[in-house]
């Protein structure tokens, strides 16, 4: 059996909208949300069901990168409880003046939002979860 790991790359709200699509449901831990401001990179560690493949008992592992991240900002979110598990629910983008506001959109009202200056994602699947 072939392993099919996926990379997506967005720099346009197409591409936004299927790594959100890829991405809806996910599982998020807080240990596994990044941001390394001095390389304005927002990483955050994923484990999503592949429906890409038409695989929906197929759980992966997957990192999504954000590049040109200038500031992060949470809402709802307890980050010093780095074991509780958020659930993704989308990502999605408003354009302010000269700058994208990259919304993280989890379960129970708690969001991150990113401001970059361009659409800049990345999805990169790690290794399939056996279960």
């Amino acid at each position: 059996m072939s392993k099919y790991l996926a990379k997506i790359i967005a720099s346009d709200q197409e591409g936004l909208q299927m790594i959100s699509a890829c991405s809806a449901g996910a599982k998020v831990k807080i240990a596994g949300i990044k941001y390394l401001a001095s390389n304005k990179v927002f990483l955050m560690s994923i484990e999503r069901t592949k429906i890409e493949t038409n695989q929906e008992n197929k759980n992966i592992n997957s990192i999504c990168r954000f590049d040109f991240i200038e500031k992060v900002r949470s809402k709802n979110i307890d980050q010093s409880n780095q074991e509780m598990i958020l659930e993704l629910i989308g990502i999605d983008y408003l354009k302010n003046n000269d700058d994208y506001e990259i919304n993280l959109i989890f379960n129970n009202n708690a969001y991150i939002a990113l401001t970059s200056e361009t659409i800049e994602v990345r999805l990169e699947d790690q290794n399939e979860i056996n279960e």
